[in-house]
């Protein structure tokens, strides 16, 4: 079987891409910065990180900071995986992100660069936002008595575990360069989505949309984050949140 190294392992998308290769009956290394015994900031680099690779033949690249050190941290998987004989290099990246001028898709856009010109064997999914991650900044909005949400936004959030699924099948093929885009199964207004986030939680809150400005705003509001050309994926927001919420 297989040996892959899944960077990030712990984190909400790499340890449902781990338990998935495992339970295919590959041996897989989780590589995060307190997981043992491959306990590596990639961000500084060093020797643990060429013993974490030794005997590796696939990468997938799921660690990321929206803190900044993207870059710099590839530049170290890049390195190491090249002195390693690493065949494949998988990375998850985000759809829009040569499309929105927000800074952290600009970093997962210039990590791409890197991985393309790498002279490793690669494959990037990019895919829209986590039904986590609009449950999160829904759970920050929703502190006030109202709930303000940037005025006609859409988003298109996508089950993780589906993700998770995409990424170890393509660990587990040969180097595919860049694959389409993956996408939830619905395109919705954010306040389409903030109001079902309130009935799930039982939250009574007023919603309101405001007109932001400037370029990453209109790039968002244009939808330049989305793949409906992509939408695969099954699970829906509604059901994500009855599964996590228990209506």
């Amino acid at each position: 079987m297989t040996t892959i190294l899944v960077t990030g392992g712990t984190g909400t998308l790499g340890r449902h891409v781990t338990e998935g290769l495992r339970a295919d009956g590959h041996e897989v290394r989780v590589l995060s910065r307190h997981a043992q015994p491959y306990a590596v900031d990639l961000r500084a680099g060093g020797t643990g990180l060429d013993t974490a690779l030794a005997g590796v033949e696939t990468v997938v690249h799921c660690a990321s900071n929206q803190r900044g050190g993207d870059e710099k941290a590839a530049d170290h998987l890049i390195a190491a995986a090249r002195r390693a004989g690493v065949g494949h290099l998988v990375y998850i990246s985000i759809a829009g992100v040569d499309r929105v001028p927000f800074g952290y898709y600009q970093s997962k856009l210039a990590v791409e660069r890197r991985i393309e010109e790498s002279g490793l064997g690669f494959t990037i999914l990019r895919a829209t936002q986590f039904h986590d991650l609009v449950v999160t900044l829904l759970n920050g909005l929703a502190k006030p008595p109202v709930l303000l949400l940037p005025a006609g936004v859409p988003d298109q959030p996508v089950e993780v575990t589906e993700v998770a699924d995409r990424l170890a099948e393509l660990a587990l093929g040969a180097p595919a360069g860049r694959v389409p885009d993956m996408g939830g199964p619905e395109v919705r207004s954010f306040d389409s989505l903030a109001r079902a986030y309130l009935r799930a939680t039982g939250r009574r809150r007023t919603v309101a949309q405001v007109p932001l400005f400037g370029r990453t705003y209109r790039a968002f509001r244009d939808g330049k984050h989305l793949a409906p050309e992509g939408a695969v994926g099954k699970v829906t927001f509604e059901e994500y949140l009855g599964r996590r919420f228990g209506g």
